[in-house]
C-alpha cells in the first residue's frame, strides 16, 4: 500500500474543477496539515501559486495539465496517481528574494520564476545595475529588466530573447527588456549566488515597478535580488517529462 497522502488544489476553470472532483473519487483528498505530497490541477500559474501559497511548507507538488500552458505540469491521467507519484523525480529550486524600497515604504517578496523591473509610463526607463557592489553598467535605458531563475528561463526571460538555463546549470538570467542604450548590450548570465541591486535613475519623470511573479510595487526607488538559499521548493515530474529534459527539449523547438 503507497504512503502517499495527496492534498489536491485546482484552478477556477471548469475542467479543472472536475478533474478534482474525480480524483477525490478515486483517492483519498487528505487535508492539508496530513498530507504528504500535493496534486496541483491546472496550468503553470496554478502550480507558481501552489508553490506561493506552500513555501514555508515541506510538500513536493505533483502538477496535471488542466490550464493553458502547463510547462510545469505532467499530462493529466487519473489512472496510478499514487504510482506516479512514487516514481517520479524531483526537481528542486530555490526563489529569489526581493527587496524593495519605494518612496514611501520597503518591501519584500520571494520570486520562482522572475523578478521584473518594468517601465509604468511612456518614458523609457533609465537603471543602474549594481553586482556584488560593484556598479557593472551606468545606465540602461530599457522598458524594464528582469533576473530569472533555470526555472523561469523558458517563461518571460525566453520571451525576452534571454537564454534559457537548465536547472543545473547554478546560473540567473539578467536579461533587458527592448534595451535602447546601450543597444548591444543583450543582458548577462550571472552566478546564483550574486547580490543584484538595481536603481532607478531619474525616477520621478520615469517611474518604474518591480514585480515578483505575482507581486507588484510601484514607484521604486531600487530593488535588491538574492537567491534564498534558506527556501527549498520541490516539484515532481514523470521521469520520461522531467523538467530538465523539458529545458533542453525547449532549446531545439524552432
Amino acid at each position: 500500500m503507497s504512503d502517499i497522502k495527496i492534498h489536491i488544489v485546482a484552478s477556477n476553470n471548469a475542467d479543472a474543477k472536475k478533474a478534482k472532483k474525480d480524483l477525490a473519487k478515486l483517492y483519498k483528498n487528505y487535508p492539508i496539515n496530513r498530507a504528504n505530497t500535493i496534486v496541483a490541477l491546472g496550468g503553470d500559474g496554478l502550480m507558481l501559486q501552489t508553490l506561493h501559497d506552500n513555501i514555508d511548507r515541506d510538500l513536493p507538488i505533483y502538477g496535471m495539465n488542466k490550464g493553458s500552458i502547463g510547462f510545469l505540469m505532467n499530462t493529466y491521467n487519473e489512472k496510478n496517481l499514487l504510482k506516479r507519484i512514487e516514481k517520479s523525480i524531483s526537481a528542486n529550486l530555490h526563489p529569489l528574494t526581493m527587496n524593495v524600497k519605494s518612496k514611501k515604504k520597503s518591501y519584500k517578496a520571494q520570486a520562482i520564476n522572475e523578478v521584473s523591473l518594468l517601465r509604468e509610463t511612456y518614458q523609457a526607463a533609465k537603471l543602474k545595475i549594481f553586482i556584488d557592489g560593484k556598479e557593472r553598467l551606468d545606465e540602461l535605458v530599457c522598458d524594464g529588466l528582469l533576473l530569472s531563475t533555470p526555472a523561469g528561463s523558458t517563461a518571460y526571460n525566453l520571451s525576452a530573447h534571454g537564454p534559457i538555463l537548465p536547472l543545473t546549470s547554478n546560473l540567473l538570467a539578467l536579461t533587458p527588456i527592448s534595451a535602447f542604450r546601450p543597444r548591444r548590450w543583450k543582458g548577462a548570465l550571472l552566478p546564483r549566488n550574486v547580490k543584484v541591486k538595481i536603481v532607478i535613475l531619474e525616477k520621478n519623470k520615469r517611474p518604474v515597478s518591480a514585480v515578483a511573479d505575482n507581486s507588484e510595487f510601484r514607484d521604486i526607488e531600487y530593488v535588491e535580488i538574492s537567491e534564498n538559499k534558506n527556501v527549498e521548493l520541490k516539484m515532481l515530474f514523470d521521469p520520461k517529462t522531467n523538467l530538465e529534459e523539458r529545458i533542453i527539449n525547449e532549446q531545439f523547438i524552432y
